[in-house]
This record gives structure tokens, sequence and C-alpha cells, in this order.
């Protein structure tokens, strides 16, 4: 079973998604009807939060001072392999993305992005992009 903690610290989320945690509870609910999750036993946290968070987060982290849409922070763990990390997000970059599509549709791109970040994947090299996004696009036809 996949399970998500999710964590709200930026109120505003709450004006897109309503309830947040059954929002998720039933995309992730989804993903154990693709082959690539079946029989996956894993848990992460999810923290919805804003621009001022993500940025200290991505110049703590990466050394970048400058916002950005989703940070993922995979856990190697030999304690507990199936916790695989943290996927944070931040509202005001997804909500200016959704002005020309639909909030939900453009934070399930980051969400599964994020999450794809937790189980391995990257975009470093072209056929690791290609790769990642093909995944990305199997999993929202899927979850929507």
């Amino acid at each position: 079973m996949i399970k998500a903690d999710i964590v709200i610290d930026f109120p505003k989320w709450k004006t897109k998604i309503k309830n947040p945690n059954l929002y998720f509870k039933r995309k992730i609910k989804k993903l154990s009807f693709i082959n690539f999750f079946n029989k996956k036993n894993f848990h992460f946290t999810l923290l919805l939060t804003n621009k001022k968070v993500i940025k200290k987060l991505n110049k703590k982290f990466r050394k970048k001072n400058k916002e950005t849409d989703v940070l993922s922070f995979p856990l190697k763990s030999h304690i507990n392999k199936n916790y695989k990390g943290d996927i944070a997000i931040c509202y005001e970059i997804i909500n200016t993305r959704s002005k020309n599509t639909n909030f939900s549709i453009e934070l399930d791109k980051i969400w599964v992005h994020g999450l794809l970040h937790l189980l391995g994947y990257n975009h470093i090299k072209l056929k690791d992009y290609k790769l990642m996004l093909k995944r990305e696009q199997d999993i929202l036809k899927r979850i929507n």
C-alpha cells in the first residue's frame, strides 16, 4: 500500500483543494492499479507550502537562492526502507501555471514528478529525461 502524509503550511492551498488529505488519498489509491506500482509498499511526506519556504529549502539543500515548483528529498535508509522521503510543492508557482490549464492538473504533474524522484528517477541525461517523462505521462493518464 502506498500512503502519503500531507502537511499544509500555507492556507491558500485549501482555496484550491478543499480537502487535500482526501484529494491525495484518492489519487494515490489509483496508483495501486498501475503495474509499475503493483504490490509496492511505501510512504512519503508531501509538504504543500509557499514561495518563501520553498526558496529557503532550495537554498539550504541545493545552494540555489530561488523559488522552484517542487523539491524532492529521497531518503535512503536501512532503518525504514518503506519511507521514501519528502516532497515540497510551491503553491504560487502551481497557481500561476494553472491559469492556462487547471490547478489540479498542474498539481498532479508536479507531485508525480516529485514522487518519481523519490523512487530514483532523474532527468540529468536526455535518455533519463525521456524515461521519466514517459513514466509521468503514463501515471497521469491513469490517475486523472
